[in-house]
């Protein structure tokens, strides 16, 4: 494909469950960054955080379900495939690997973050090279910026020499950092899934396929997700 397709914007998470909170992520992301689309792409095996509670089978159903009425959002299934035959963890610079790969050399990628995760890129599996293969775009809460130092940690220093607007992702296919404010929810998946152990109703912070997907499958009904 070339850039004529427009750029594709890539977010990565457990969603675990899926929450409101993505979706209007992915909505917001693509208005504000002129995204041709948003691909969600559930993790099979998250290398640092936690084993997630949901099978990847069942947090893939989740996502799927819930894309399929919303126009300029798609599913990549590709992480929770893998991993069912390598237990081996998911780095998100192999799933960039893989679109570009797919994508060509041409089109622009653009890597969706939140604030909190861009701060902790550092720890990330070959982090440098997540600008070879893609742009970051990264949300911020309304009046608020990107949390960065004096230049003085390698992160910084990406930051500042790398910042742009959402008027240069379509020109080039990878290589800059925009910021981008969204929405500010409280919702979090920690939360639905501790309200769904203690029967409390998450009406309305979930979409309304993936709470009948999580109710007919009874999910997350123990104080351990199981």
């Amino acid at each position: 494909m070339s850039e004529a397709a427009g750029a594709l914007g890539i977010l990565g998470g457990t969603f675990d469950p899926l929450h409101i909170g993505h979706l209007r992520l992915a909505i917001e992301a693509r208005e504000a960054l002129g995204l041709a689309e948003v691909c969600l792409v559930p993790a099979g095996n998250p290398a640092l955080r936690d084993a997630p509670c949901g099978t990847p089978k069942d947090r893939l159903a989740m996502v799927e379900r819930a894309l399929a009425s919303l126009p300029g959002c798609s599913v990549g299934p590709a992480e929770v495939l893998n991993s069912t035959a390598n237990p081996a963890p998911s780095y998100t610079v192999h799933t960039l690997q893989r679109f570009r790969a797919l994508h060509g050399p041409q089109r622009a990628l653009v890597l969706l973050l939140g604030a909190d995760a861009f701060a902790r890129l550092e720890a990330w599996h070959r982090w440098h090279e997540l600008f070879d293969l893609a742009h970051v775009a990264v949300a911020t809460r309304p009046g608020h910026d990107i949390r960065v130092g004096a230049g003085d940690t390698a992160l910084d220093a990406e930051f500042l020499s790398r910042k742009g607007t959402a008027a240069d992702l379509a020109g080039v296919p990878a290589g800059r950092i925009v910021p981008f404010a969204i929405t500010a929810l409280e919702i979090s998946a920690t939360a639905i899934r501790e309200r769904l152990a203690r029967g409390l109703s998450v009406r309305h912070l979930v979409p309304d396929p993936v709470l009948d997907y999580i109710e007919s499958h009874q999910l997350y009904r123990t104080p351990h997700g199981h």
